[in-house]
């Protein structure tokens, strides 16, 4: 279904019961909100949460915004490891304030935030801005975007960047699955059926990578959110993948380290990505840490 969330077109899948903890999802940059799998909303569903997610602005089914032209995302990393300053399309302060419209449209006060990746940095920002709306943070595979920070290798940002082949459903599914054989996880490697159903399915849903490319100068103009984060005073957890070539796992100790109650946990064999064999675990860490706020 479609909310108004910060004045925009917002596609929402709302599961569980309506009087249940209310947990809102946050994908990554370009992921739909059906990057999320069903086997993992299903278990926290199971376990009493009203289960909110959201495609982001510029993705899936939400509002594009295609009138503001499609950023080169080359020239915009440029700028950034110069620190030269960036101006991104829109930010993903503007991105939490949907989120955060997503909340007010579903009536919701108060929510348990879990947030991936982008979904994670968009997350920090809710946290901090508004702490009166945050019961409890759970934080995976993301970064404060510090610069001392190890960034990812040349052939994962050329892999990010790479095209398909050709304008086909079966032409974007081949980039996909080499996108997530350099980033997944290499101690849970997926089914590769099962793999090249979700994502035939998603690219199916929607393909759209100039907001992709829109969302990317958003996290690149978004910089250091270090001081950001001392304002976050939502129990954290953060989980991230010890074998992560996307956000290198030292992202993860940075978050602990600045988040005041955080805790934090390091999965050997965990790359960038929700692998089936650990999101009974995931879930049960997302239930665990919302236990924190009581």
């Amino acid at each position: 279904m479609q909310v108004l969330a910060n004045g925009l077109n917002i596609e929402v899948d709302d599961q569980g019961p309506r009087d249940g903890e209310p947990l809102l999802l946050l994908m990554g940059l370009g992921m739909q909100l059906v990057g999320w799998p069903e086997e993992l909303v299903a278990d926290l569903v199971a376990r009493g949460f009203r289960v909110v997610r959201m495609d982001n602005r510029d993705i899936g089914l939400s509002q594009y915004f295609d009138h503001l032209g499609e950023p080169d995302v080359l020239r915009l990393g440029l700028r950034h490891v110069l620190r030269l300053r960036v101006r991104p399309p829109y930010t993903l302060e503007a991105m939490a304030h949907d989120a955060l419209g997503v909340l007010d449209a579903l009536g919701i006060a108060r929510a348990h935030v879990c947030g991936v990746s982008m979904g994670g940095m968009i997350a920090q920002h809710l946290a901090a801005g508004f702490p009166q709306r945050i019961k409890s943070l759970t934080l995976i595979m993301t970064s404060s975007g510090a610069r001392d920070l190890p960034q990812p290798s040349a052939e994962v940002r050329g892999a990010l960047l790479a095209r398909p082949a050709a304008n086909t459903v079966a032409a974007r599914v081949v980039q996909a699955q080499r996108v997530m054989r350099i980033i997944g996880s290499p101690g849970f490697r997926p089914d590769p059926t099962r793999q090249r159903r979700r994502i035939q399915a998603s690219v199916r849903r929607a393909w759209h990578p100039a907001g992709t490319a829109r969302q990317m100068a958003a996290i690149l103009a978004d910089g250091d959110r270090s001081r950001l984060l001392k304002s976050i005073t939502a129990p954290t957890r953060v989980i991230h993948g010890k074998d992560d070539p996307l956000v290198p796992v030292a992202a993860a100790h940075d978050l602990v380290k600045k988040i005041r109650n955080a805790t934090g946990e390091i999965i050997p064999g965990m790359g960038h990505d929700l692998p089936e064999q650990l999101l009974p675990h995931v879930a049960a860490a997302i239930a665990d840490n919302a236990a924190r706020a009581g």
